[in-house]
C-alpha cells in the first residue's frame, strides 16, 4: 500500500504539488495523469525516494520514505527515460544492475528479457537499440527482482502495439497477483480503458482519486477540453 499524506512539494518559489493525498492499495493498476508540469513525475519521484517532499509524508508498506527508509522496499522503478550503458548489451547492463543489490540470476535477468521480448543473447549494444528496445530493456530492470510494487513513468512510451499488449498482459497478471502498479500516460483511452483507479493531477497541482475510470471520461471533458496543452493528450 502507498499512502500520500498532505504532501506539497516546492522548487524555490514554484509549487509543483499542493497538499496532495491519495492510498493506492495493492491488487489494482492506477493510472497516474495530468498535463505537463502537474507534477507527475515529482510524486512519483517522491513515493520512490528520489526527492522528499516539502511537507506531508508518504508511506509504503508501513515504511515512511526518508524517515524510516531511504527507499521503498521491493519497488520496481522507471522513472523518466531508462538509462544503461550503451556499449554493453541488453543482458550484461542487467547483470550489473542486479549485482548491485543482488537480487536476481543470471537465468532471471535472462528470462524477464525474453518476457518483453528480447532476445538475452543478442550481442548488440544497447546503443543500437530503437526507443522501443530500450523502453522494454528498462521494464525488465524494473520487474526482474520481483517487485510487490511498480511505479512507471511513460511505459508505453515508444512501444509498437504489439509491445503494448505484451506489457498489458504482463502488467494484468502482475496486478492479479496482488501486487500495485502504478504508471503515468498521456493516453486517455488507455488510461480510462485499462486502470483500475484514476489518479488526476489538475492545474492547481491537486489530487483527484477515481474509483470508477469511467468517470475519468467526464473529467476530461470538463477539464481537458478548456486546457490549452489538451491536444497532448490525444489517444496515440
Amino acid at each position: 500500500m502507498i499512502e500520500i499524506q498532505n504532501v506539497t512539494k516546492v522548487y524555490g518559489k514554484q509549487t509543483v504539488l499542493s497538499c496532495v493525498s491519495a492510498t493506492l492499495e495493492a491488487g489494482r493498476i492506477y493510472g497516474l495523469v495530468g498535463i505537463n508540469g502537474s507534477g507527475k513525475t515529482t510524486l512519483m519521484r517522491c513515493i520512490c525516494g528520489f526527492t522528499h517532499p516539502t511537507s506531508g509524508k508518504i508511506i509504503v508498506n508501513g515504511d515512511e520514505i526518508g524517515k524510516k527508509v531511504d527507499f521503498p522496499k521491493r519497488t520496481g522503478i522507471i522513472i523518466e527515460t531508462p538509462g544503461f550503458l550503451p556499449h554493453y548489451s541488453g543482458l550484461r547492463n542487467l547483470l550489473l544492475l542486479a549485482g548491485v543489490s543482488h537480487g536476481a540470476t543470471k537465468e532471471r535477468a535472462a528470462q524477464v528479457m525474453r518476457q518483453v521480448k528480447l532476445d538475452p543473447d543478442e550481442k548488440k549494444p544497447v546503443a543500437q537499440y530503437s526507443l522501443g528496445m530500450r523502453q522494454r530493456l528498462g521494464i525488465a530492470q524494473a520487474i526482474m527482482e520481483d517487485p510487490e510494487i511498480l511505479i512507471l513513468d511513460e511505459p508505453f512510451n515508444g512501444l509498437d502495439p504489439e509491445s503494448v499488449a505484451t506489457l498489458k498482459k504482463f502488467l494484468i497478471e502482475y496486478r492479479d497477483a496482488g501486487n500495485l502498479v502504478l504508471f503515468s500516460a498521456h493516453n486517455l483511452d488507455l488510461i480510462a480503458n485499462f486502470c483500475d483507479d484514476v489518479v488526476f493531477i489538475d492545474k492547481q497541482r491537486k489530487i483527484f482519486q477515481l474509483e470508477n475510470p469511467r468517470d475519468f471520461a467526464q473529467l476530461e471533458s470538463s477539464f481537458f477540453q478548456k486546457c490549452v496543452c489538451y491536444e497532448y493528450f490525444l489517444p496515440l
